[in-house]
């Protein structure tokens, strides 16, 4: 008989990172009995929270350089947006250790490889870390590069290889809005169905209200869109943070 699934101590906390529920992941991660790699794991999430927020200095402060190659490369992240003007020599870093075999082929440090080569506008640059993926950010940042360079037909096959892994994971179905959205057309109607689906599932967050405004805009209802944009604006401004418009960039 086969033994049952581990309990995963950090769904909750994922979801709320995912959808830009920042503050309540924070809030929300004193998380009893976790293995070593789920401490890391939580911390990662919970710094990258942080970031989402422009919190930069805390992460920076509060990563220390014993801690592990997770939260190192979350701490360049937090680095490489606090300090434009420096960002060469945290690039420098970061492919520093892209190239140190022993660290290079860490899922984490690859992710932020991703991100950092895309906020670059280096997509070539960003998809030698991500494309081989290995974890499902890695693969919703794949759908996410590839619709930038305008190649919906990469994203799709990146949505396939995630649909296939979990169907209703949540980075599933939100890369499949994304390429929804680039795609148009008729499929602007389906991404706004899985905003919706996740609105009345979950605390509306700005990251979901903003979805689906882009979905009203792009269908004419454009009331609609100002409403839900008004309301994302008022929950960016209570929430003292600017994650409104942190598209999901950073959540990945």
């Amino acid at each position: 008989m086969a033994s049952a699934a581990a309990p995963d101590h950090l769904f909750n906390l994922r979801i709320n990172f995912y959808l830009g529920s920042y503050q309540s992941a924070i809030n929300n991660s004193d998380l009893p009995n976790l293995s070593p790699d789920d401490a890391v794991e939580r911390d990662c999430l919970v710094y990258r929270s942080y970031i989402a927020l422009g919190s930069y200095q805390l992460v920076i402060n509060e990563i220390d350089s014993s801690a592990a190659t997770p939260l190192q490369a979350v701490k360049l992240l937090a680095k490489y947006l606090a300090n434009p003007h420096d960002k060469e020599s945290t690039i420098a870093s970061l492919k520093e250790w892209l190239a140190d075999p022993a660290i290079g082929n860490n899922a984490t440090l690859r992710l932020i490889a991703g991100i950092v080569f895309m906020y670059e506008e280096d997509y070539i640059e960003a998809l030698k870390h991500t494309n081989a993926g290995g974890t499902m950010e890695l693969h919703a940042l794949n759908v996410q590069i590839f619709i930038k360079m305008h190649r919906s037909d990469y994203a799709e096959k990146q949505l396939r290889v995630m649909q296939q892994v979990d169907e209703d994971h949540t980075l599933t179905q939100l890369a499949n809005a994304w390429l929804n959205l680039a795609v148009g057309g008729s499929k602007i109607q389906e991404a706004y169905l899985i905003f919706q689906d996740f609105s009345e599932k979950y605390p509306m967050t700005g990251l979901i209200l903003n979805g689906k405004a882009v979905c009203c805009m792009h269908m004419g209802n454009f009331d609609e869109a100002e409403t839900l944009l008004l309301e994302a604006l008022n929950k960016a401004s209570s929430n003292g943070g600017n994650q409104i418009f942190i598209s999901l960039d950073l959540n990945l």
